[in-house]
């Protein structure tokens, strides 16, 4: 359990473990531990479990169970996803992907940037949006794949992933979702959609690390990226983490469940601790586009300060929040999708990024109001002296 007193508002890092999603999937660490390969009913048994996360997944996100992929990760599902396009057509090597995209697409496809492939990195504008002119522009008759993000880790900013997918379609690409941060946020219908792949991971949606999905449209051909067995119906060879794979399956569930107060408890907290700051900090400013955004992310820049130093301050007075994407934690370079926003160093090094679950509660937001202001004012005093 986490310390009595610690405010955590750094949910899209990670988030708690559900009780219930802890109670579902400890059997499987204990007595259920049979190979779900197995051909005995011992392991038969296993094997239904994971079928049920299958049907629960699907579930979620609105689509067929047969569509859904496990994986170790979100980051293995989206390179997973790019890879196999990639193996698709030889004659289409071509790639449109986002400038504000997760590592998990930005590092594989500068790696493959290195390996001659082309890249078309589409920009934003300074709400965090892109141009739907450029993108259709960039795709090409030897494009493979279009990868655009649901939603960003860091600013909760929502593209317009409908009008996106008709683009794309219209063109006749492959087009693929990283959505790790919209799945159990806001209410996904694939089966509505033109979607070719989708990714998301356990942990962003009160699940454990080390598990994720790729979604693969049942009418979209697909290469495998991991060979070997032929688990996950010849998709995705390995020995599944079963007890990981039943805990996504509960988490799931348990989203689905709380979609409504995503949208209304968890938006509520979220605002009324970004308005409260915005009243009580002078020169305070929310970072991206306000009203096309996930209901429990905020980004906001402080005049003056410097973001680490901030997060020290905070984290002295158990306070969890962060100053970007977790997977670049520690990095000396400002945040790449506020630069890509057009801020400028000063203002993406001021910045920091506040996000919340249904663990949240008014006392902690209550309590975040009185830490905040008071960490915001010392550093500026510091700054000042100096």
């Amino acid at each position: 359990m986490q310390p009595s007193d610690l405010i955590y508002l750094d949910n899209n890092a990670t988030t708690r473990v559900d009780p219930a999603v802890v109670e579902e999937m400890l059997p499987y660490l204990t007595e259920r531990y049979g190979n779900p390969s197995s051909g005995y009913r011992f392991g038969q048994q296993v094997g239904k479990a994971i079928e049920q996360a299958r049907e629960r997944v699907a579930g979620l996100v609105g689509c067929e169970p047969s569509e859904i992929v496990f994986t170790s990760c979100g980051t293995e599902s989206t390179n997973a996803a790019i890879h196999s396009a990639l193996l698709m057509d030889r004659d289409r090597q071509h790639l449109v992907t986002t400038r504000v995209e997760h590592s998990a697409t930005l590092k594989h496809c500068e790696t493959l940037a290195k390996r001659g492939h082309e890249i078309t990195w589409l920009g934003v504008d300074e709400r965090g949006q892109i141009d739907l002119a450029e993108l259709e522009r960039a795709v090409r008759p030897d494009t493979a794949l279009v990868t655009v993000m649901w939603a960003n880790n860091e600013t909760g900013v929502l593209f317009p992933v409908h009008e996106i997918v008709e683009i794309v379609r219209n063109k006749g690409v492959l087009f693929h979702t990283d959505a790790v941060q919209a799945v159990g946020k806001i209410p996904l219908a694939l089966r509505d959609a033109k979607i070719n792949f989708l990714s998301l991971s356990g942990h962003k949606l009160h699940g454990p690390k080390g598990v994720g999905v790729l979604y693969v449209n049942r009418r979209t051909k697909f290469a495998p990226y991991l060979i070997g067995g032929g688990q996950e119906n010849g998709k995705r060879a390995g020995t599944q983490n079963v007890a990981g794979i039943v805990a996504l399956g509960k988490g799931c569930e348990l989203a689905g469940e709380f979609l409504e107060h995503e949208a209304t408890t968890v938006r509520g907290l979220r605002d009324a601790f970004e308005n409260g700051v915005l009243a009580r900090v002078e020169g305070a400013r929310v970072n991206g586009d306000r009203d096309h955004r996930l209901p429990n992310t905020s980004n906001l820049a402080f005049d003056g300060i410097d973001s680490e130093s901030a997060l020290m301050l905070l984290d002295q007075n158990d306070l969890c929040c962060s100053s970007g994407s977790a997977c670049t934690t520690g990095s000396v370079h400002a945040s790449h999708v506020l630069k890509a926003m057009g801020f400028s160093d000063d203002r993406a090094r001021a910045s920091l990024r506040f996000s919340f679950s249904r663990f949240n509660t008014v006392g902690e937001v209550e309590k975040a109001l009185e830490i905040l202001p008071k960490v915001i004012g010392k550093l500026r005093g510091l700054s000042a002296a100096a």
